[in-house]
């Protein structure tokens, strides 16, 4: 089974285009820090991964995502293979995602510069849940 889940911040903002068919692509970069095993302070490590999205799922990541934005990425583990500048063989890591869950909460991280925000919830309160009367539940 090839699947792997991570959590992290975009590097930068999401980058959007087309295939030639008009299929939309999206892809963007995301650092996840590594646990660390001692108690020092300094510099966190971070690992970088680069992601792809399709469809509406990459409209969504465009539209929503920005740099520096916390999001949660599931999919498959794919090794892009290159041949660089210098004429070696080159290798890539990539993740193919199927699920991309948005972890910023609202109103932080401000507006996304000329994209729409989502709508907000009814009656939020601190730890983004919405109130419902028991009236409502179907049981």
């Amino acid at each position: 089974m090839n699947k792997i889940f991570l959590i992290g911040n975009l590097t930068r903002d999401p980058e959007m285009r087309s295939t030639q068919s008009g299929i939309p692509v999206c892809t963007f970069t995301v650092a996840v820090n590594r646990r660390q095993r001692s108690a020092e302070a300094g510099q966190q490590e971070a690992d970088f991964f680069r992601v792809t999205t399709w469809r509406q799922l990459a409209e969504n990541c465009n539209r929503f995502l920005a740099k520096g934005r916390k999001v949660g990425v599931s999919g498959t583990l794919t090794l892009q293979s290159y041949t660089g500048n210098d004429g070696t063989q080159r290798y890539s890591l990539e993740v193919q995602a199927d699920e991309v869950e948005f972890l910023t909460p609202r109103g932080e991280g401000g507006e996304v510069p000329g994209r729409a925000a989502p709508a907000a919830s009814p009656e939020p309160n601190a730890g983004g849940f919405v109130r419902v009367d028991e009236d409502d539940l179907p049981f």
